[in-house]
């Protein structure tokens, strides 16, 4: 391949604005899950940066062998952006990353048929359906902008489908449309940026008002494209309603794992804490703010490395001796539940909706 015709292939991948913000200062290294784990530049996010400089510029063509495994090692779960002194947007710089890598049939093959199914409404209508999650119709009056909506994520409906049925016990004025399709987070994750996008637009079309989300990355995506203040994730909506939960039962050691979208993206992390700590004796895990290795499809694609990070987190919740760990994200609560499981620990894992509802 020339160099002309690298040069034409790998230019304008990146923002330019968000590419040129790193100033290479490595205080993200400390707060990356995969370069704890390998110990390697090229696994830190400067050492990402890097690599995406290098193909923006044509110094690396797209083909690279590192800059496939890179992009793909990646978490993507932002915790360097919290630690970044410039400001640096990696999350963004990851999606356009991949929106070039793992383009067409470069895209990981178990990642395909979860596309596809996200793609289609009456699919998801359908396991919705089956599984039973909620499906309480808004009034018959005309929508209001001041009424809460419900976004159902899109297997979450088919593998937690009492999430859904239990915020809509917790909170009645919460209506849902169950003709509603994909946030589109899943797309703009894993190399279809532009679909995500307009998935999310589609949705904060036909869902008015307040959207309350069940899921910490759809939440994020979604209020990334729609506005902050159209988004709100159910812990966050819960205790603005000052929802009614007591300690009627004995008491209880709950832990907390973090969605790393939802603390790293949107900031919202003692919401959770505050109705945790309301309902039982809280226990702050060490990493609770750190990734768990589900990372949306992450425990698809990089099975090895999910189990490696998931392995730490599971030995810790089974250090700290509780009784459930909580979870604010589908991904992470599957993740959860089937380390446990083989750990074959008396933890349980359960969402904070499903557990809210239940100390009522």
């Amino acid at each position: 391949m020339s160099e002309d015709t690298t040069s034409a292939i790998s230019k304008n991948v990146f923002s330019k604005d968000l590419l040129d913000a790193c100033i290479s200062c490595g205080f993200c290294l400390p707060a990356c899950p995969t370069y704890a784990l390998t110990g390697q530049e090229q696994s830190s996010p400067r050492g990402r940066i890097t690599l995406m400089r290098m193909l923006e510029t044509g110094e690396l063509p797209a083909d690279d062998a590192t800059l496939a495994e890179e992009s793909s090692l990646c978490l993507g779960c932002r915790a360097c952006e919290t630690v970044c002194p410039a400001g640096v947007q990696y999350g963004h710089l990851l999606e356009e990353w991949r929106d070039e890598q793992w383009s067409g049939s470069k895209r990981p093959w178990i990642v395909r048929p979860l596309l596809l199914v996200a793609n289609r409404k009456w699919v998801l209508r359908l396991l919705g359906l089956v599984r039973r999650s909620a499906r309480k119709r808004p009034g018959s009056e005309p929508a209001a902008v001041d009424r809460p909506t419900l976004m159902l994520g899109c297997f979450e409906r088919a593998l937690f489908p009492t999430v859904s049925r239990s915020l809509t016990a917790l909170d009645p004025t919460i209506s849902v449309d169950p003709n509603q399709g994909c946030c589109g987070a899943l797309h703009a994750h894993n190399g279809d940026l532009e679909k995500g996008r307009e998935l999310a637009r589609e949705l904060g079309e036909r869902l008015p008002g307040t959207i309350v989300t069940t899921s910490g990355g759809c939440a994020a995506h979604l209020a990334d494209v729609i506005g902050r203040d159209r988004v709100v994730e159910a812990s966050e909506w819960l205790l603005k309603q000052n929802t009614d939960t007591a300690d009627t039962e004995r008491p209880l050691r709950v832990g907390l794992q973090d969605s790393c979208h939802l603390r790293n993206g949107l900031g919202v992390w003692k919401e959770p804490r505050e109705l945790l700590g309301r309902t039982a004796t809280y226990v702050e895990l060490p990493s609770a703010g750190s990734c768990c290795g589900a990372a949306g499809t992450y425990a698809l694609v990089r099975k090895k490395e999910s189990k490696a990070i998931l392995a730490k987190k599971i030995a810790e919740i089974e250090a700290a001796d509780l009784d459930l760990v909580i979870a604010v994200n589908p991904g992470c609560l599957r993740q959860l539940q089937t380390g446990l499981r083989k750990a074959k620990s008396r933890t349980k894992a359960v969402h904070i909706v499903d557990y809210l509802r239940g100390r009522q």
